[in-house]
C-alpha cells in the first residue's frame, strides 16, 4: 500500500489564486464605474429569456466595498448555489475516489497494461483517446461529466513518457474542443436552433466538416508537443511539478489488484450508458453530474473491498487523503464563480448586453456577424453555460442580424464558436478549474500552453463564418 494522493500543487494553487484575485478586483472596479440597468425577462418553456427593447437604466445598488471579500462565499446564497454545491461535492468525491485507486496500485497496474500494449503505437493511441473525448463533447454536449477521466489520462500520459499537460490535452482539451465544434450537441446546437426558428440539427453536414477541421488542428498541436518533450522533457511547462509528484511504475502488485481492476472496469461500463441515457432522458440529464460522482465512489470502494486489496478503514483513509488533496481547489472555484455574482448584483451585466446590441446599428452583414461572435466570446467569460447564454443573447440579437441580412444559421454558428472553445480559456469556467485542481497544472501555465491553439481556433472560426456567409443558404 502506498501513500500516493491526487492533489493540487502549491505553486499552481498560488498562481491560479493570483489570477482570479486580479479578475475579482477588475470586476469590482467595473461594478462601481459602469452604469446599471436591466432588461425585462419572460419565461418561455421553463427558460428565462430577455425581452428585446425593454432595457431600462436603474439606480446603482449600494453595495459596500468590503463585500468584495465575501463574494466567493456569497455564491452559496446566489441563484447558482445549487450548481456550485454539486460542483464542489463532485470535485471532492472524485479526488477521494481516485486516491483509493492510486493507493492500492490499480491505476499503476492499468497504466502498465495499456503502455505494454500500445507503447509502439502511442501516437495512434493519443489520437484515438482524443477523438473519443471530442465526439462525446460534440454529439452529446458532455464536457464537465468527463472530468472524472482526467486523472486517468494524466497517469496514462506520464506512463507513456509524456507529462501532465498532455494528459489534460487528450482529455479536457479534446472534450472542450468537441463541445465547441458541436454537431448535434443538444445544449448548444439544439437550443440555439430552436430559438432561431430553424429545423432541429439542420446543417449537420456543415458541422461535421467543422468538427473534422478542429480535430485535425488539435492533433497537429498535440503531436507536435509530445514529440518536442520526448526529445527534451525539460521543455515541458510542468517538468518540475511532475518531478515533485512521481508516479510509481515499479510496484509489486498485491494479490487481488487484477481482480479489483476487472470489477472496476465492468462497473465503469455503466458510465457511457449513463451519458447516452442522459442525452435522451431530460430528467436524468439534470442529475447526471452527481450520479457520475456517486458511481465513481461506489466503484472505487466496491472494487478494493470485493477484491480484498484494502480494508474499509484503509480505503476510508485514502479517500479522506484525496479529499484533502483537492480541497484547496474549492476556493479557486468559488472565486471564479464570484466574478459573475459581482457583475450581476450591481446590474452591470444587462448594461453590457445592451451596449453590445446597440453596436449592430450601421454595420455591414460581415461586421454584424463578427460582432455577434465577439459578443458571445466576451459573455462566455461571465456565463459559462451554453444554453443559459443562448437564452440571454440570441433573442436580443437575432432580429438585428435579420435586419443586416444574415442567415440565421450563420448567426447560430457564430454563437457556437463564441461559446464553445473559450470554455477552455476563461478561469471563470468551473469545469476548467476542477480539472486543473485534479492536476499539478496552474491556470497561468495552462493559459500559456493553450493560447497559441486558441489563436488558431479564432482564425479558423472567423474563416468558417466568412465562408458560410459568402456561400449562403446553399450550404444549409
Amino acid at each position: 500500500m502506498n501513500q500516493q494522493s491526487i492533489k493540487i500543487g502549491k505553486r499552481s494553487f498560488i498562481l491560479s489564486l493570483s489570477v482570479l484575485l486580479a479578475l475579482m478586483i477588475l470586476a469590482t472596479v467595473l461594478s462601481y464605474t459602469l452604469p446599471s440597468g436591466s432588461f425585462r425577462r419572460e419565461t418561455v418553456d421553463g427558460h428565462e429569456q430577455i425581452v428585446a427593447g425593454t432595457f431600462q437604466p436603474e439606480e446603482k445598488p449600494k453595495i459596500p466595498l468590503w463585500r468584495f471579500l465575501t463574494s466567493p462565499f456569497e455564491v452559496f446564497l446566489s441563484d447558482d448555489a445549487a450548481i456550485v454545491g454539486v460542483i464542489l461535492i463532485f470535485l471532492l468525491l472524485i479526488g477521494g475516489s481516485f486516491t483509493i485507486l492510486l493507493s492500492c496500485g490499480m491505476v499503476a497496474r492499468l497504466m502498465d497494461r495499456i503502455t505494454k500494449r500500445f507503447h509502439a503505437s502511442r501516437y495512434r493511441l493519443l489520437m484515438l483517446v482524443s477523438l473519443f473525448f471530442m465526439l462525446f463533447g460534440s454529439v452529446f454536449g458532455i464536457f464537465e461529466e468527463l472530468i472524472i477521466m482526467v486523472p486517468f489520462c494524466i497517469a496514462l500520459s506520464r506512463r507513456l513518457g509524456w507529462d501532465s499537460m498532455t494528459g489534460l490535452g487528450m482529455s479536457l482539451l479534446s472534450s472542450g474542443l468537441g463541445f465547441g465544434a458541436a454537431t448535434i450537441n443538444p445544449f448548444t446546437v439544439g437550443v440555439a436552433q430552436q430559438l432561431a426558428g430553424l429545423s432541429a440539427f439542420s446543417a449537420i453536414g456543415l458541422r461535421v466538416l467543422i468538427f473534422a477541421s478542429v480535430y485535425v488542428i488539435l492533433q497537429l498541436f498535440l503531436l507536435r508537443y509530445v514529440k518536442k518533450i520526448e526529445k527534451n522533457p525539460k521543455l515541458s511547462p510542468v517538468y518540475k511539478e511532475d518531478l515533485d509528484t512521481p508516479v510509481a511504475y515499479d510496484l509489486t502488485y498485491e494479490t487481488g489488484v487484477d481482480r479489483g481492476l476487472k470489477i472496476f472496469g465492468i462497473g465503469l461500463l455503466l458510465l457511457p450508458l449513463l451519458l447516452v441515457a442522459g442525452f435522451f432522458i431530460p430528467a436524468l440529464s439534470s442529475i447526471l453530474f452527481p450520479l457520475i460522482a456517486l458511481l465513481f465512489v461506489v466503484l472505487s470502494f466496491g472494487s478494493v473491498l470485493l477484491s480484498r486489496v484494502m480494508s474499509f478503514k484503509e480505503a476510508g483513509k485514502a479517500f479522506l487523503r484525496g479529499i484533502g488533496g483537492v480541497a484547496p481547489a474549492i476556493l479557486l472555484i468559488l472565486m471564479a464563480m464570484s466574478i459573475k455574482l459581482i457583475m450581476t448584483r450591481s446590474l452591470v451585466m444587462d448594461y453590457l448586453l445592451y451596449e453590445a446590441s446597440m453596436r449592430f446599428e450601421g454595420l455591414s452583414a460581415v461586421g454584424g456577424l463578427l460582432l455577434l461572435y465577439l459578443m458571445v466570446l466576451v459573455m462566455n467569460f461571465f456565463i459559462s453555460s451554453g444554453s443559459a447564454k443562448a437564452f440571454l443573447v440570441l433573442p436580443l440579437v437575432l432580429p438585428l442580424t435579420d435586419f443586416l441580412g444574415l442567415h440565421r444559421q450563420v448567426a447560430v454558428q457564430a454563437y457556437l464558436f463564441g461559446d464553445g472553445f473559450s470554455n477552455l480559456l476563461y478561469p471563470t469556467n468551473a469545469a476548467l478549474m476542477i480539472a486543473l485542481g485534479l492536476s499539478v497544472v496552474s491556470y497561468p501555465k495552462w493559459l500559456k500552453w493553450t493560447l497559441p491553439l486558441q489563436m488558431v481556433l479564432i482564425v479558423l472560426s472567423v474563416g468558417w463564418l466568412l465562408v458560410i456567409h459568402l456561400l449562403g443558404a446553399g450550404l444549409f
